[in-house]
């Protein structure tokens, strides 16, 4: 016991000293690569988002399920490339055999899993792919492209053949996701970027305040639009609440991605007509078997590996597979 809580300890004070935030530890000795006992760590991109607690929620509880150490790090908010580049470096240092990550970068912290792949540690990103894919040994994620493309034919079938006069809530700037949902769903409604039809487009870095700030800004240049883009549920319910203070909450079609639990909910009130679910769970449990697999055999995975998405609605359109929302709320992420 006392050496495990050094371990943890000593991993503490280095991660605070460089600025990250040590999320929990427990398990046992400080170096297992070779021993054949898995050592996860998990880094996310921070450590409030919902979606991210799921996740590591759902690793340490498949991580002690198959008897691995466990630590989960995260950066100080969303985009804190330095953050995780320095939580990588302490869990090399402390000697975890396996790093489960979530970019906030696709480029930005590639160096970083470089030095640690060289080390022998597997990296398995979740979530979130690296450009290039091969910059990591595995990806367990959403098609995040495939689930634009879902919202985007959802909310083309919903206009019922009138052209769209869109709207586009953003996420962060040149992230991965935000640019992957984004041209999936422009896939799906079947326009280009920059096309005509496009009223208004802006980032709101996947914040609720700062969604209905930016939706307000630009509903102050036109409110003739019938269609709303939102990268994901937080960013849904701020346009929404600007919507709804201008009265126009009812001649919009909107969609967004996520399925967390409140979103699921969310469309079932009617906020927005439907949702993108995806299941971090899902990820979590399959970067910590392949990591117990890869402490005890040294098999690595390879490739990307798509964790599904499914459009929740309760207003099935035509053409657009779905299930609605009281099959969401059964398999949601997230407090229900």
């Amino acid at each position: 016991m006392r050496q495990r809580s050094l371990v943890c300890l000593l991993l503490a004070l280095a991660v605070t000293a460089s600025g990250c935030t040590v999320q929990r530890y427990w398990g046992g000795s400080s170096n297992t690569a070779g021993s054949g006992r898995a050592s996860v760590g998990l880094v996310t991109k921070t450590e409030t988002n919902p979606y991210f607690v799921e996740l590591r929620n759902a690793a340490g509880a498949a991580a002690k399920a198959q008897g691995a150490d466990f630590v989960a790090l995260a950066g100080q908010f969303d985009g804190d490339n330095d953050g995780q580049v320095k939580a990588i470096e302490n869990m090399v240092q402390q000697g975890v055999n396996t790093i489960l990550i979530t970019p906030n970068s696709s480029t930005g912290v590639l160096a970083a899993i470089d030095r640690a792949r060289k080390a022998g540690v597997l990296v398995i990103a979740l979530d979130t792919a690296t450009d290039p894919e091969s910059a990591v040994d595995a990806t367990y994620a959403t098609d995040n492209v495939a689930a634009g493309r879902e919202q985007g034919a959802y909310v083309k079938a919903a206009l019922g053949g009138i052209p769209p006069k869109l709207i586009m809530i953003d996420g962060t700037a040149g992230s991965t996701v935000d640019t992957y949902r984004h041209n999936g769903f422009l896939q799906g409604i079947g326009l280009a970027d920059g096309a005509p039809e496009i009223a208004g487009r802006d980032n709101a870095n996947g914040d609720q305040s700062i969604a209905q700030q930016k939706m307000e800004n630009l509903l102050q240049r036109s409110t003739d639009i019938n269609a709303v883009y939102t990268m994901n549920e937080p960013t849904g319910r701020g346009a929404y609440a600007a919507l709804q203070a201008r009265g126009l909450a009812g001649q919009v079609v909107m969609g967004s991605i996520d399925g967390g639990c409140q979103g699921v909910a969310n469309v079932r009130d009617g906020l927005y007509q439907a949702t993108v679910m995806q299941f971090p769970r899902k990820m979590a449990e399959q970067g910590v078997t392949a990591a117990v697999e890869y402490a005890r055999t040294q098999k690595k995975p390879s490739g990307f590996i798509d964790t599904g998405s499914v459009v929740i609605t309760d207003k099935p359109m035509p053409g657009v597979p779905s299930q609605n929302t009281d099959w969401g709320l059964q398999n949601c992420w997230g407090n229900k």
